[in-house]
């Protein structure tokens, strides 16, 4: 087991070895959260590397409190966000619109599906819904947290994320037949 406490003195001390070992130590995780919010994995590890360089900036923050990958992952999130925020290709689908929040009518159904089928459909979101239901149902944010993070009004986070739900319910219902193919590329056990 790594002591997380020296080996972040170590990194402080510019220790190379240090460095390369806590990269490697949160390298495959990390990963994992910044595609959750990219739609390429050449883009979720550009964010990754922008964010590492962030966690080494920024590593004399750290205090110690609480988990050292909790930490990293708000600044994998926050980076991934202004990714987003900066590159054209999301601009147009990460326009949020103020809008009150509806109802979504049906509870979740009942289905065998794995994980990473759950994966590709969120993956399949627009940016915008992707985002916010990423923020709130993956990452735990408020709806007050992801309005201040993203400049939108606390309505707009709710009814984003009651619609990406209800996309993924009705997705989720649609294709979940038997087995089926379906047409985000996965299949449904």
């Amino acid at each position: 087991m790594v002591d997380q406490q020296k080996l972040v003195k170590d990194c402080l001390k510019n220790d190379r070895v240090a460095q390369k070992q806590l990269y490697e130590l949160f390298a495959d995780s990390m990963l994992g959260v910044c595609y959750r919010y990219t739609k390429s994995l050449n883009d979720a590890q550009e964010v990754l590397q922008i964010a590492f360089i962030k966690v080494f900036q920024n590593l004399h923050q750290y205090k110690h409190e609480g988990e050292l990958g909790g930490w990293i992952r708000r600044i994998m999130v926050t980076t991934a966000i202004n990714y987003l925020k900066r590159k054209p290709r999301y601009q147009l689908d990460l326009g949020f619109e103020d809008a009150y929040m509806h109802p979504v009518e049906r509870d979740a159904p009942d289905l065998n599906i794995n994980l990473k089928d759950v994966l590709n459909l969120i993956r399949q979101l627009p940016a915008g819904y992707q985002t916010i239901f990423n923020l709130h149902a993956v990452e735990g944010y408020s709806h007050v947290e992801i309005g201040r993070l993203l400049g939108i009004k606390e309505g707009t986070s709710r009814s984003q994320y009651a619609r990406a739900r209800a996309l993924l319910i009705g997705w989720l219902e649609k294709h979940s037949v038997n087995g089926k193919k379906n047409n985000y590329g996965g299949s449904l056990i």
